[in-house]
């Protein structure tokens, strides 16, 4: 497989992972263990699991010693090309702090296990309940306390088994997906970085099986339909009705930077949720606000996960099922406010209607107005294909830098090219303000080619023009006519910021973004108008 440019930074990924497990995992399996256990241990086995097909699947099995069973159990399920190794520390952790049994597996096809890469398939749904048989007849587990949890892939994988097997009661979902399509071709858009980014540590650590050597030769050669007729089936949201009946107890927790997997469509399923629910949205990119806690290390996502198992699977009166179930921690700050529910993150929507944008530079601060009023009548064109300083960031990176250093992906606003982008800014907060929710956007364009992509950015800017990304949106029409306006409707990345006072907002179109696959060629335009009928708006949820 021959990575994009971007793919080849991506390429260091699973080697710095490796090391970085190995390196950490055995600093947290030789700490000792907090004062309260000290009676309790653990053993840890390696054992091979033999699936309902034959396949092999080589697991590790971590056991409370010094505590009397039977044990409810957990099962954790590898993310995408990481072995077993990845939860030994927090498995460790939950069996000597709190009784459970746990087994955790190299995902079929991944590493040490056997068969080829399923994509969360019938037959990775199938390992996970064969893993459950396994320890109920090989451990002291209890058949009627059984929970599922995982990273990513794992966090897919035990989602879509539990809505399979009612045996599961509860699962912990960390940056994981409910939508494959909605995450890996967004609003028809190729999500590359990603793309490549997955097939890539497919292929260096893993063995992909038929369906997975069949959609990216498809996808090589520019086909998507292989991917998007696999997506129904892998895919949560299609299966919530049996989360449902199931009174799957789910706990949700995600980066608002996720790169791969995007926060809004987690936000939307944990909605369709009926069951007991909680869901945690954090500062981060795609794995990176749970990878430490994986690790056994001191983290907030793994101990509130500690308290959910706690409370519904061994019945501990903890004060989890009392706590408003809805926790944010904005982007760019430190404390978490909590919430009945998602739509309760915004309590207010300011609708900015967007005027003719101005392609002089030096006239930034009013480029383009964001006013209360429609502002319709007017046409402004920009050249495609070349892209703007306007960027969404480089995935697993940009969300962690953000995270861990408080750097967001920025933009100076004065150095944006107005010929090749349209920009538009609002009127400054003096007091600040807190955006919390999703925001969406209305515009109309005219394209001259059948496909074109067009990204929106919403950022906050400075008096200086320096801006940090609050959230963006990728389109792309296809089989449009050329000349014919067409209104685009669209959700941007759901997003809790803190605006600082005397800052304002700052919104951007262009034709390209190096995350995405672009359908915009050099040479053609694209027009942006504001009819009567559809006036161009933004809507701004806020916090107030």
């Amino acid at each position: 497989m021959t990575p994009t440019p971007r793919g080849a930074l991506s390429g260091a990924l699973p080697r710095i992972l490796s090391i970085l497990v190995a390196s950490v995992l055995a600093a947290a399996l030789l700490s000792p263990a907090p004062a309260a256990a000290q009676s309790v241990g653990s053993t840890i086995g390696y054992e091979t699991i033999v699936s309902h097909d034959g396949t092999e699947l080589k697991a590790k099995v971590i056991t409370p010693t010094g505590v009397q069973g039977p044990h409810p159990l957990l099962v954790m399920p590898s993310a995408w090309g990481t072995p077993h190794l990845l939860y030994v520390g927090a498995a460790k952790k939950l069996a000597e702090e709190s009784g459970y049994q746990v087994v955790t597996y190299s995902s079929r096809g991944f590493w040490d296990s056997g068969g080829g890469i399923e994509v969360a398939g019938p037959e990775d749904r199938a390992d996970a309940s064969a893993v459950i048989d396994w320890a109920l007849a090989n451990t002291d587990s209890d058949a009627d306390r059984i929970g599922m949890a995982g990273i990513s892939y794992g966090a897919g994988i035990s989602l879509l088994t539990a809505a399979e097997d009612d045996r599961v009661k509860v699962v912990g979902s960390m940056s994981g997906w409910a939508d494959l399509e909605a995450s890996l071709y967004p609003n028809e858009t190729i999500d590359v970085q990603s793309a490549e980014l997955l097939l890539l540590a497919g292929n260096l650590v893993g063995q992909p099986g038929e369906l997975l050597r069949e959609a990216e030769r498809e996808y090589r050669a520019g086909n998507v339909d292989p991917i998007l007729e696999m997506a129904p089936d892998r895919s949560a949201s299609t299966k919530v009705d049996r989360l449902n009946a199931n009174g799957t107890a789910v706990m949700i927790a995600h980066g608002w930077n996720d790169g791969m997997f995007p926060v809004g469509h987690m936000a939307d399923f944990y909605e369709e949720l009926s069951g007991p629910k909680r869901m945690m949205l954090t500062p981060g990119d795609h794995a990176t606000p749970e990878v430490f806690g994986a690790f056994g290390l001191p983290n907030e996502v793994w101990e509130d996960l500690g308290r959910w198992f706690d409370h519904h699977l061994k019945g501990e009166d903890n004060g989890i099922d009392t706590e408003q179930p809805v926790l944010v921690k904005p982007n760019n700050g430190s404390e978490w406010s909590s919430h009945a529910d998602w739509p309760s993150v915004t309590t207010d929507t300011d609708e900015y209607y967007l005027g003719e944008p101005s392609k002089d530079w030096l006239r930034w601060q009013s480029t383009g107005a964001m006013e209360a009023e429609p502002q319709t009548g007017w046409d402004y064109d920009f050249r495609t294909g070349i892209g703007s300083t306007a960027e969404s960031g480089t995935v697993m990176l940009s969300g962690a830098l953000q995270q861990f250093f408080d750097v967001p992906t920025g933009v100076l606003l004065p150095t944006v090219d107005r010929y090749r982008a349209a920009v538009w800014t609002s009127p400054a907060y003096p007091d600040g303000a807190r955006v919390a929710g999703t925001p969406e956007v209305t515009f109309t364009v005219t394209p001259t080619a059948a496909d074109q992509s067009v990204f929106v950015y919403l950022y906050a800017i400075n008096d200086r023009g320096t801006g940090s990304l609050l959230s963006h949106a990728p389109y792309t029409l296809r089989d449009a006519t050329p000349g014919e306006p067409v209104t685009v409707e669209t959700e941007l990345s759901s997003v809790v910021w803190d605006v600082p006072a005397g800052h304002r907002l700052a919104v951007v179109v262009d034709s390209r973004d190096a995350r995405y696959t672009a359908e915009s060629r050099t040479g053609n335009r694209v027009e942006v108008t504001s009819p009567e009928e559809t006036p161009t708006r933004v809507s701004i949820p806020f916090t107030r």
